[in-house]
């Protein structure tokens, strides 16, 4: 299993978990966990996925949610879960 972490953060607007999750379902990426909020207009989510069915390799995918984040304004970041333990250890 690869699991990958995707965070989305910007202004709240209609369609954004619609777009990432759609998405996600093309590209034969499983969402294991979702977590998300809206804070004083600002929308926050967080994904825990599985991409080891996906034929994309993570650079590409990472920079396809970067485009896609840009196209419906908020921020889309995509890491390994490696990458992702090891930045935000203690």
């Amino acid at each position: 299993m690869k699991k990958t972490i995707i965070t989305v953060v910007g202004k709240d607007t209609v369609g954004i978990i619609a777009k990432v999750c759609t998405y996600l379902a093309e590209n034969e990426v499983n969402i294991e966990d979702i977590s998300q909020t809206i804070v004083q207009g600002y929308f926050n989510m967080i994904l825990i996925t599985d991409t080891s069915r996906s034929n994309k390799e993570h650079g590409v995918m990472a920079e396809e949610l970067e485009k896609l984040g840009t196209q419906i304004g908020v921020t889309i970041r995509c890491q390994h879960e490696d990458i992702f333990n090891m930045m935000h250890r203690i």
